[in-house]
């Protein structure tokens, strides 16, 4: 998928470094790639690594419009102790020796799975009034958040010292949920504190991390001039939906703006929350889009032509 000023258009998967922001490495990639239109898929803390999908091109139309889907990570914790930033970077708080079991402490975490109302915590992106809640942190401010409803697919426990109190669990979360946030109320329902103290982002958008480059690799194909080949269609991304293939006259009417009845792009099947990929006749994805009801015609969710 490119554009036509062979600027590259697609999906790059990055393995995002520790230390790094999600914006730090669209940065990076800027330079790296020579464009300035690039997004991603879902911001990671600086402390985590792991799966970061980067829009790049026309594809960061997609932003705001991908399919909802679980992520999976890996993170480390330690019992005992409470930051202000729910990790292991933050200013220790307070300090509790309480014993807790592994029993205890599965039991816990396995209470978690399902719907789950989540304070977001201070330390974050979250926006209230117009700025974001880190930024009140830093200033010494608390600002009242609401509860917000988040999904947890499953957590398994899979490592736990009773002596050190550190251990690894492996999870699937809904979209906006904070991995340091759950691990912080798991401690606190079984009567102590605790903190992330490392994580792992092992899956988004349908992507692995065995799947995904450094950045180094990045800089490395680009000076070689084979970075294009590892840029995948954002098709991907959008994979669950059925795809509509159009002739050349109706992708023609199709761009020009026309509005197509289903019955003439062949489909059959819909509702009002239906959603479909618009392939051209030269077979790339030109548009995700939906059947307005009421007016019985396929319009346009987002273009990518």
């Amino acid at each position: 998928m490119t554009e036509r000023n062979n600027e590259p258009a697609g999906i790059l998967l990055i393995n995002k470094p520790e230390g790094w922001t999600s914006f730090d490495v669209c940065g990076k990639l800027r330079g790296i790639l020579h464009t300035k239109r690039i997004g991603h898929t879902g911001t990671l803390d600086p402390l985590a690594t792991g799966v970061l999908p980067v829009l790049i091109g026309k594809a960061a139309r997609a932003a705001d419009i991908l399919p909802e889907s679980g992520k999976e990570y890996k993170a480390h914790f330690k019992l005992g102790i409470d930051t202000d930033t729910q990790d292991i970077t933050g200013k220790t708080l307070s300090e509790d020796d309480t014993r807790v079991t592994r029993e205890q402490l599965k039991a816990a975490f396995d209470s978690f799975v399902g719907e789950y109302m989540q304070i977001p915590p201070m330390y974050s992106a979250v926006k209230v009034g117009g700025k974001k809640l880190y930024e009140y942190a830093r200033e010494g401010v608390e600002i009242k958040r609401e509860p917000k409803r988040r999904y947890v697919d499953f957590i398994t426990l899979d490592e736990y010292d009773e002596q050190t109190r550190e251990g690894v669990i492996t999870l699937s979360v809904s979209k906006g949920t904070y991995i340091r946030t759950l691990i912080c109320d798991a401690a606190r329902s079984v009567g102590t504190v605790g903190v992330m103290t490392a994580l792992e982002r092992t899956s988004a958008c349908g992507f692995k991390v065995s799947e995904c480059m450094t950045i180094e690799q990045a800089q490395q194909l680009a000076d070689s001039g084979q970075i294009n080949e590892r840029i995948l269609s954002l098709e991907r991304v959008f994979s669950q939906y059925p795809k509509i293939r159009l002739d050349e006259k109706r992708t023609t009417l199709y761009k020009n703006g026309v509005k197509l009845r289903p019955e003439q792009l062949g489909i059959k099947s819909f509702d009002k929350d239906s959603r479909f990929c618009i392939i051209s006749d030269k077979g790339g994805l030109i548009s995700v889009a939906y059947v307005d009801v009421q007016k019985n015609e396929v319009r346009a969710l987002r273009n990518f032509y």
